[in-house]
């Protein structure tokens, strides 16, 4: 089997949000981190959406999974004091990042 070039990772996190928090709450927390973002390496774009039952979906893209892994971890340290943290029920965080091996886009874009 020949190796073949992965055009990079998807970061899929699903959360719902502490009791009392509004999905308005979670994007205005968000601000701080969305410019955190941008300036990581491998950073392409964020989607985030939300279930009928509350259930928030955060969709990250990145160059490779390597990138996306090492931002989570930079994130926890650098980030540690966001207020974005205390909107989140941690006991429902699901975090995971997959290898993407086919991506295709819009003629349109």
């Amino acid at each position: 089997m020949s190796a073949t070039k992965q055009p990079g990772g998807l970061e899929m996190t699903t959360f719902t949000l502490a009791k009392g928090k509004t999905y308005q709450d979670f994007m205005a927390a968000n601000a701080e981190v969305d410019v955190w973002l941008k300036k990581q390496p491998g950073f392409q774009s964020r989607h985030i959406a939300g279930q009928p039952d509350g259930t928030i979906i955060d969709a990250l893209i990145w160059n490779s999974q390597a990138d996306g892994t090492n931002a989570l971890h930079k994130l926890l340290n650098e980030l540690a004091d966001s207020p974005v943290h205390d909107l989140i029920d941690q006991g429902t965080v699901s975090w995971t990042i997959y290898p993407i091996y086919h991506q295709l886009k819009s003629a349109h874009s």
